[in-house]
């Protein structure tokens, strides 16, 4: 099976490393001539875990999308949220039959509230029974150290699933399988609006007895959407014969927990400038990455006038980012809501 990566990012580094350490090759997709140039003659990614030393010979990179999904069979999509419908605009409608598709992407398109496959299906006609996910507590500059972590790879087919995770196995990264293709994805855009939440909490000095009872509500509130999930648009039936979810495994509470506490957590740290005072636009320019959290925020609330929901926390967080409640304001209300 012959990967193609889009995206050239931390994650996507991250997610070429670990195939290209199993040997497998790979197809990389990236935004311009010079890093394609530098992967070539240096070896490494330029802009984003440098660290990383890649067998070149084991990587064909090209600023030309279409070629690199044309000459792949599985297609792995790390590029951020908002970048999305940018990368695939002008990509004919049939471009991904016969393909398999890994959503990597932690967030929803915000030009409509969808996520990946919903986009995917309408826009080049994806079968759902294609489309894959990979989720999990995994920050790119662990993998690039090679500390152990675990990767959680979803989809309706739990055979096709093992063997696409079985590519990314390695001594340092474990892989889990499961069935929840629609509930890993919005438990990963939650948990970068609570992370957000988080560090706005730091930033505002509260201490690591509120961060723990703000996580754990967090959990709670985040359980409590991917169970009524059945109204969400898009959502997926139950399957018969898949096993529940279990909210406490590493792909929901694990990541949350990572994202919220971890220092590599850019929406943490977006978060803490606002609480800290920045304005949004001084917090984007200040980062100068995408904090996914943001956006996600402002879609999460609408999608959940139809789940109905009760989020009183993303709710709060929404209207500090997108309202211009004062972040302050903002926290003295969830304290009052946290048990």
């Amino acid at each position: 099976m012959r990967f193609g990566i889009i995206g050239s990012g931390s994650w996507a580094t991250a997610l070429a490393k670990i195939l290209t350490d199993n040997g497998v090759p790979i197809n990389w997709w990236v935004r311009n001539e010079g890093t394609v140039r530098h992967l070539q003659t240096r070896h490494h990614n330029p802009n984003y875990i440098s660290s990383v030393q890649f067998d070149i010979s084991l990587i064909t990179p090209s600023t030309d999308v279409s070629h690199v999904i044309e000459t792949s069979d599985c297609l792995v999509v790390a590029v951020p949220s908002a970048f999305v419908t940018d990368t695939f605009r002008d990509l004919p409608g049939n471009i991904l039959r016969g393909r398999k598709v890994v959503s990597a992407v932690k967030g929803i398109l915000p030009e409509n509230n969808q996520l990946l496959h919903a986009y995917f299906a309408d826009h080049f006609g994806l079968a759902l029974e294609d489309y894959f996910t990979v989720m999990g507590p995994c920050h790119a500059e662990e993998v690039a150290a090679e500390k152990l972590s675990y990767l959680t790879f979803s989809g309706i087919d739990p055979v096709m699933t093992g063997q696409i995770a079985a590519h990314f196995k390695t001594p340092y990264l474990n892989t889990v399988t499961n069935q929840d293709i629609i509930g890993v994805q919005y438990a990963a855009v939650l948990k970068n609006i609570y992370a957000l939440g988080a560090g706005i909490a730091h930033g505002l000095e509260y201490g690591d007895n509120f961060l723990s009872v703000f996580i754990a509500n967090c959990a709670d509130e985040m359980a409590g959407f991917l169970k009524k999930l059945g109204h969400a648009p898009g959502a997926l039936p139950s399957m018969a014969g898949a096993s529940p979810p279990n909210y406490a495994a590493s792909v929901y509470l694990g990541d949350l927990l990572v994202t919220c506490y971890s220092l590599f957590s850019r929406n943490r740290t977006f978060g803490n400038m606002i609480g800290k005072g920045y304005s949004v636009k001084a917090a984007k320019l200040e980062l100068s990455m995408v904090a996914e959290g943001y956006n996600a925020s402002k879609c999460i609330y609408m999608i959940n006038s139809e789940v109905k929901a009760k989020m009183p926390i993303a709710g709060t967080i929404y209207s500090i980012l997108w309202e211009h409640v004062k972040a302050r304001s903002g926290f003295e209300l969830i304290e009052q809501l946290l048990v």
